[in-house]
């Protein structure tokens, strides 16, 4: 256990009341149609005049998490409740997701400032149905943050799979289990040990299922679940190696979207897997050169140590789609910095082979506030996934986004299947709209609307 205070995992979140009329004494917003997101002083009864913008989802999202940063930021004694006065026309789910994440904050010290406790919203046209379930896809995002944002020292593949169940104990129709190096071992998960090999922290895989009675759908979410990337023997720069304690956001989207699912009890059936690793170096890592064989017999021709998402990404695809039969598979990863440059940081690359999963999940992602751009599956470039040595490519060079798509389509067998990249938007160096420095939880909100429009 560490000797310092670490925060809590999953983060409380503000509570949000509704009320009809406003409570004397406690500090008081309202909305205009300012620049979004901007806060300024008023006079009279208001404490703040918070901009709205145009009026959009994300300008609603901005102003929600507006007012809760410059609530915290209020002289020196920051306001602890605070309410904020909304005309019937307001997008109330927008503000109070931005409310609930905007004032996030994950910091490993004694001295943390405090936020506002209670947000209470004075409107007489709130769902309190849209409201509950807002909150659900704003926990889900805090968690993802949470499990991305702990440092490595503490987060090896076993706390990850620990912490992992226990924030899903509890929740109706989940159950877990987990895999040690001896399991994956005897049922030969060669790209995952060869990805762990290096590190003293031996790899787990995290296996979550919720299984609703009578669900039509089954739904495979498969996340990348590297809790420190060195880059192996083909090491990484040492700028930036830092943010390697987020290379498993991916997984922990995967496993914070399936607490939410079932925490919402969606008629749909989710099975959720996190292979877990780090890649270290030590004379136990596994070289370029190396021929690697995956669950289920197909071998990869290892060319750079450092695209070790795929090596693991590889096992748990055939692991899962031989052993749940699902319907439709998504998975997703910080994979590559190719996406990045592509796309830039705030939105994910989104590669399908199906195009009705792909609309759903475009749709999803645009409802819940995350942007994807869907990227093309070049058969022209399929070629320079085929092995020499071993039956696929692990790094080929083309467009680095795409054959690494590529690759893993080469292990999903016919199933409709998705891939999210999200090596840009997964990480976060400044404040905008609902998002703060670090870690974002992004794609965890749209697998859980995914899974509701299955539902």
């Amino acid at each position: 256990m560490p000797r310092f205070p670490l925060p809590p995992v999953p983060s409380p979140l503000i509570d949000v009341e509704l009320s009809g009329s406003p409570r004397r004494g406690v500090p008081t917003a309202v909305v205009d149609t300012g620049k979004a997101g901007d806060v300024r002083d008023a006079d009279g009864e208001f404490r703040w005049l918070v901009g709205v913008g145009e009026g959009s989802a994300k300008d609603w999202r901005t102003a929600g998490a507006a007012l809760v940063r410059a609530a915290r930021a209020d002289g020196e004694k920051p306001a602890r409740d605070v309410q904020v006065q909304l005309a019937p026309d307001a997008r109330v789910p927008e503000f109070v997701l931005g409310a609930l994440l905007g004032g996030y904050q994950f910091k490993v010290s004694a001295d943390t400032r405090p936020g506002p406790r209670t947000l209470r919203l004075i409107t007489a046209s709130a769902d309190q149905d849209a409201v509950a379930r807002v909150r659900e896809l704003a926990a889900a995002t805090a968690l993802a943050r949470d499990l991305a944002n702990t440092p490595s020292n503490i987060k090896n593949p076993a706390w990850l799979a620990e912490t992992a169940e226990r924030v899903v104990t509890g929740a109706p129709g989940v159950r877990a289990t987990i895999r040690d190096e001896a399991w994956l071992a005897e049922q030969g998960f060669g790209g995952v040990l060869a990805v762990g090999g290096g590190s003293a922290s031996p790899p787990r895989l995290i296996e979550l299922t919720y299984r609703p009675r009578g669900a039509a759908k089954h739904l495979l979410f498969v996340g990348k679940g590297i809790t420190f990337d060195t880059g192996g023997l083909s090491i990484k720069p040492a700028e930036g190696m830092h943010l390697m304690r987020t290379d498993m956001a991916g997984g922990a989207a995967v496993i914070a979207a399936l607490r939410a699912i079932a925490t919402l009890r969606l008629d749909v059936r989710v099975t959720a897997l996190v292979p877990a690793a780090e890649n270290h170096v030590s004379g136990g890592s596994y070289r370029p050169g190396d021929v690697v064989r995956h669950y289920g017999g197909k071998t990869t021709e290892v060319g750079n140590t450092d695209a070790e998402g795929r090596m693991v990404l590889a096992d748990a695809l055939v692991y899962g789609i031989r052993r749940f039969r699902p319907d439709a598979v998504v998975d997703v990863a910080t994979l590559t910095g190719a996406m990045k440059v592509a796309l830039g940081v705030r939105t994910g690359g989104l590669f399908a082979t199906d195009d009705e999963l792909a609309k759903r999940l475009a749709e999803a992602g645009e409802r819940t506030g995350e942007a994807f751009w869907r990227m093309p599956l070049l058969e022209a470039h399929a070629e320079a996934v085929r092995g020499e040595l071993g039956d696929v490519k692990q790094a080929p060079g083309g467009p680095g986004g795409i054959t690494a798509a590529l690759f893993l389509r080469e292990f999903v067998d016919g199933v409709p299947w998705a891939h999210l990249d999200i090596a840009g938007p997964a990480r976060a160096d400044k404040t905008y709209a609902e998002v703060v420095p670090g870690a974002t939880g992004f794609a965890a909100r749209t697998l859980v609307e995914l899974a509701a429009s299955y539902a």
